[in-house]
């Protein structure tokens, strides 16, 4: 992504509360996937005044590739503090790519009951996509090149920016 510009992940952030407040209401579910999306799902859930509390997920026990890609040392534990049976919900996380890491989410979700809905909110959809996943809510679409990832970070104060990595072969 050479000359290419990263988006501002905050600007991103503020269209997202933006397209998604007219569409909730407080009783929304809102889970985040570890790491970036808990990261974004808290933004989102304070801005957006849900009175229902903040879930998390960690979806590597569900990957479909945890044989290869093996336990991460930084394992975090799933927290769904409200009842999943018939809730309108909203995954969270930062960058949509191929969209297995969804259907990860999605698989671990029917775990704890059958919610009324589920949409999708990313600040990045960046294609590539190797499962039917679409998000319903999306900050920016970017192009990027299948060996460049893009990544959220967080500074000590909360603000979100993104930088790109190069895969290793």
């Amino acid at each position: 992504m050479p000359g290419q510009p990263l988006p501002d992940a905050e600007q991103l952030l503020t269209a997202l509360i933006e397209q998604m407040r007219p569409k909730i209401g407080p009783e929304t579910g809102l889970i985040g996937i570890h790491t970036g999306g808990v990261w974004v799902a808290e933004r989102l859930h304070q801005s957006l005044k849900l009175s229902t509390p903040l879930a998390t997920l960690d979806v590597s026990f569900y990957r479909d590739d945890y044989e290869a890609r093996g336990l991460h040392r930084d394992l975090k534990q799933s927290e769904i503090p409200f009842e999943i049976e018939g809730r309108d919900l909203i995954l969270v996380d930062d960058v949509l790519y191929t969209g297995r890491t969804i259907r990860a989410a999605l698989n671990e979700i029917f775990d704890y009951g059958r919610p009324a809905s589920v949409l999708l909110a990313v600040l990045v959809d960046r294609g590539g996509r190797q499962l039917p996943v679409a998000a319903q809510f999306c900050g920016a679409a970017l192009a990027l090149q299948a060996e460049r990832n893009i990544a959220l970070k967080r500074d000590g104060k909360g603000k979100l920016s993104f930088e790109v990595r190069e895969d290793k072969p």
